[in-house]
């Protein structure tokens, strides 16, 4: 019995004691701590707290997008710089790139460039300027002018949509367009003409002014030029978003320009120049500038003119006489003003009159000469104190333009070449040296222009003595070489990219006319002429021919336009060219 009851106690007590036990394993909760008031103590200034605003979610910024216009000018954008830009097909992309002419009217305009154009023919073109009326006619197939006798004109791609919205639909029989105008060879053989963007321009080919006004003048303003287009990039207000950062990656993708004045130089370089005899009397009587009076416009405006003097300037120089036979010269040092009033900044010394004083009075008048360049800022190659500084190259960089100018003499005589120790001309000696340095310096990066002192003669055709002699400079690497000895302008030639020109004629020098050996009079040494020379971004463009007639025995002044006809034509026959 007693066993029995204990079994029903500790029944009815195991409930009571696992409540117990539970109780008696819980962990005793620690004391309560209260988080920090997420409002900040403020000053007791009276200012009450205020609540932290919830940030709203960032949205997500939608891709920039670009349109590029149909017929884009090759090379004006460049792809790889525009990043993560995106090329849409979507003319209202946030961001539109086309012709000024088709802008969208509520558009923000963010960027304007020009791609200016020039009106081209072959170099052996007559025609200098034709009227924009005319280039409109010939355009529409009523061809008229000078113009009629032309085949065909190439335009670009580019340009052809501009053209048409200006003058309507084009003849298909003459314009043809085509992202790439036809080689410059097969130009000449058709005597087609073609409208070239300005960077380029080939020197082979003549630029032809319109209305008088052409992309090579300083004075050009692209934004009124006929043949100059404008594009512009522009913000769509429709499409939802801003440009933001990525813009500036699609600004600076844009060529701004292809016509940058401060890339370009122009360079006037001229034939023989002797203030002598004739020349040097009729500045005694008329003043020292008057041989420069009629064309010194021509000179002053390029950024460099040259000057190839043949006679160095002596202190004791008698008065010149203008009937003397005598062909040993000096100047007057006084004389050197009309260098400077016609913008003289680089001398040629490679004339064989260098230091005829040395002959004549034993005193070798190079060092002085050169003193005087120095004095009035005018740099020079060619000759020199010495031997080693007439063989030196002169280095001239001009916006970007690294120019070498190095000559020689080929003729003589003795005393006009340097010695180690004297002054005079670089003798060419066998041309090699001259064609290592022509070789070296455009290999650094540098436009070489050579010029030879050579023979003498007055016929207008290239010997083949000569096209072998000049040929040397423009395969080692020329792009101007120039036969500074001729008093009657000779022949011209293209050849290995480079220009040739065996001779410019005179400048400065008294000769109306002369007798040859066979007793032919020869009226060709008053024509002149006077080269002109665009360089461009490092690249020779273009080279213009400008022509003068010398008058009173010393003053040049600019050709009639019918004088100019007959001795451009007579050149170009004497080149084995056709005249057009």
């Amino acid at each position: 019995m007693r066993k029995r009851r204990l079994k029903v106690c500790l029944t009815s007590l195991i409930p009571i004691i696992l409540l117990l036990l539970i109780s008696a394993c819980a962990v005793e909760p620690a004391l309560e701590v209260r988080p920090p008031d997420p409002t900040p103590l403020l000053p007791t200034l009276g200012i009450p707290p205020t609540d932290t605003p919830t940030p709203s979610p960032t949205p997500t910024l939608q891709p920039l997008t670009l349109y590029l216009a149909d017929g884009l000018p090759s090379g004006m954008i460049s792809l790889e710089a525009l990043g993560e830009v995106i090329l849409s097909d979507d003319p209202g992309a946030v961001l539109w790139f086309g012709p000024a002419a088709d802008v969208l009217d509520d558009g923000e305009i963010l960027l304007s460039t020009t791609q200016v154009y020039a009106l081209a023919a072959p170099f052996p073109t007559l025609t200098d300027d034709v009227p924009l009326s005319d280039l409109q006619a010939y355009w529409i197939g009523e061809p008229q002018g000078v113009l009629a006798a032309v085949p065909a004109l190439y335009v670009p791609d580019a340009l052809l949509q501009t053209l048409t919205q200006r003058w309507g639909n084009p003849d298909p029989a003459r314009v043809h367009a085509g992202e790439e105008r036809p080689a410059t060879e097969t130009l000449w053989e058709t005597g087609a003409w073609a409208l070239i963007p300005f960077d380029s321009l080939d020197p082979q080919l003549k630029v032809i002014q319109v209305e008088g006004r052409s992309p090579l003048f300083k004075e050009f303003t692209a934004e009124t030029d006929p043949l100059t287009v404008q594009y512009q990039l522009v913000h769509n207000p429709g499409a939802g978003r801003r440009p933001g950062d990525a813009l500036q990656a699609v600004i600076d993708a844009i060529q701004p320009t292809n016509r940058d004045p401060d890339l370009i130089t122009t360079l006037v370089m001229t034939g023989v120049t002797a203030l002598v005899r004739g020349t040097a009397y009729r500045m005694e009587v008329n003043g020292v500038l008057y041989p420069g009076e009629m064309i010194r416009d021509w000179l002053i405006e390029a950024d460099l003119t040259h000057i190839s003097n043949e006679v160095s300037f002596y202190e004791d120089c008698p008065f010149p006489d203008p009937t003397s036979p005598r062909l040993f010269f000096c100047s007057d040092p006084k004389y050197i003003d009309l260098f400077e009033y016609v913008g003289a900044d680089i001398i040629e010394l490679t004339g064989n009159h260098n230091n005829d004083a040395l002959y004549v009075y034993g005193v070798d008048v190079v060092p002085f000469t050169l003193d005087l360049y120095d004095e009035y800022g005018m740099a020079y190659f060619g000759g020199g104190r010495n031997l080693a500084e007439a063989k030196s190259p002169l280095l001239i960089t001009h916006n970007g333009n690294k120019l070498a100018f190095i000559g020689c003499n080929a003729f003589g005589p003795d005393f006009a070449w340097a010695t180690e120790d004297g002054g005079g001309s670089a003798p060419c000696e066998d041309y090699q040296w001259m064609a290592a340095e022509v070789s070296r310096l455009r290999g650094e990066g540098y436009l070489p222009i050579a010029t030879y002192q050579y023979y003498e003669d007055y016929y207008d055709f290239a010997a083949e003595h000569h096209v072998r002699d000049f040929g040397i400079m423009a395969e080692a690497g020329a792009v101007i070489v120039n036969g500074s000895q001729a008093h009657r302008p000779k022949a011209m030639a293209f050849a290995h990219d480079a220009f040739i020109d065996y001779g410019l004629g005179n400048l400065f020098f008294d000769q109306n006319w002369v007798i040859d050996m066979y007793g032919n009079v020869i009226i060709q040494t008053s024509w002149e002429i006077i080269q002109r020379h665009t360089f461009f971004d490092g690249r020779h463009l273009s080279t213009e021919l400008l022509t003068a007639k010398l008058e009173d025995y010393a003053q040049p002044r600019p050709m009639t336009a019918e004088e100019r006809e007959v001795f451009l034509d007579e050149l170009f026959q004497a080149s084995g060219w056709i005249s057009r």
